[in-house]
Order: C-alpha cells, then sequence, then structure tokens
C-alpha cells in the first residue's frame, strides 16, 4: 500500500501546498492525510462534494457538464479539481468521483469505475497548469473502493511529484 508520509515529505520539501475534492471518498483522502503529523504544513483542506449541487455551489462544476457527461466522468473530476484549486488556493488540488457502490451503477458506469483529475500550478513557472485526469476501475466492497481510490489519488500526486 502506498506510504502517505512519503507524499507528505515531498510536498514539505518542496513548500508545496494541496488540497481536494472529494465525491465518492467521503473526506477518506483527507483523513488519511490529517493521521500524520506536520501536515498542517502542506494541507490546506477539502470539499466533500457529495452532491452535484455543491459540486456546482462550491466548485464551479457547470450545470452543461454534470448534463453531458454525469457526475462520474473524467470532465466533472477536472471541473472539481480546479475549483478545489482555485476555492482552496492550493498549489495541487486532486479530486474524485466514482461509484463505490454497491448501488448506482449503470450499463456503461459500473461500480468501482472511478475518475481522477489533478491540477498543479507549477511554481517555476508562473503560466504553466498541468492538468491530468484519468479513470480507474477496482473491486470489492464499498470500502475497498473507497480505500483504494484514495490511495490511487494520492499515489499519482506523489508520481506527479517524484518520478522515478
Amino acid at each position: 500500500m502506498f506510504d502517505i508520509e512519503k507524499l507528505i515529505q515531498v510536498l514539505i520539501d518542496k513548500k508545496l501546498t494541496i488540497g481536494f475534492a472529494e465525491s465518492c471518498t467521503g473526506g477518506l483522502i483527507s483523513s488519511l492525510v490529517t493521521q500524520h503529523s506536520g501536515v498542517s504544513k502542506i494541507f490546506y483542506g477539502s470539499v466533500v462534494s457529495y452532491s452535484n449541487d455543491i459540486k456546482q455551489k462550491l466548485l464551479g462544476v457547470l450545470p452543461e457538464t454534470l448534463n453531458a457527461h454525469g457526475a462520474v466522468s473524467q470532465e466533472v473530476a477536472l471541473e472539481m479539481a480546479m475549483g478545489a484549486k482555485n476555492l482552496l488556493g492550493v498549489d495541487i488540488a486532486l479530486s474524485v468521483t466514482g461509484i463505490a457502490g454497491p448501488t448506482g451503477a449503470t450499463k456503461n458506469k459500473p461500480v468501482g469505475l472511478v475518475y481522477f483529475a489533478y491540477v498543479y500550478q507549477v511554481r517555476n513557472s508562473p503560466f504553466k497548469l498541468e492538468q491530468k485526469s484519468w479513470s480507474a476501475h477496482f473491486s470489492g466492497n464499498r470500502k475497498i473502493i473507497q480505500e483504494q481510490s484514495a490511495f490511487h489519488g494520492l499515489s499519482a500526486v506523489y508520481k506527479l511529484l517524484s518520478p522515478e
């Protein structure tokens, strides 16, 4: 399993801040990060945007995006990350939206389908905003899917900052 302390240390070393926009993980990412001492240096906060209304009101996700692609989509994940970055004023924002199950699946969006996005303001290049969105499919019960999603998202941010 991914070592969250590694990510925290990289963020501290690089003097970068992070925040989250969580839907299907319901705040688990924030909880996992705040279990570690020293995290207040890098973690500004998060928005648990379980409802589409909150995705729109707090994170600025466009109704057109939700209508065209659904809440569980790369497009919404990217808008959630951008909204969290702007709202929280962080260097890096990670978002996650998906179907943790056991209900909520559709023909095209099965249980375990999760979309992620991050937005990273590159410090030494103030006009460079790195963005990435992607999906993953996890299996297991609701708790396992949420845990896998949380660790997967945090691991992706670590890989962004510490390519090996």
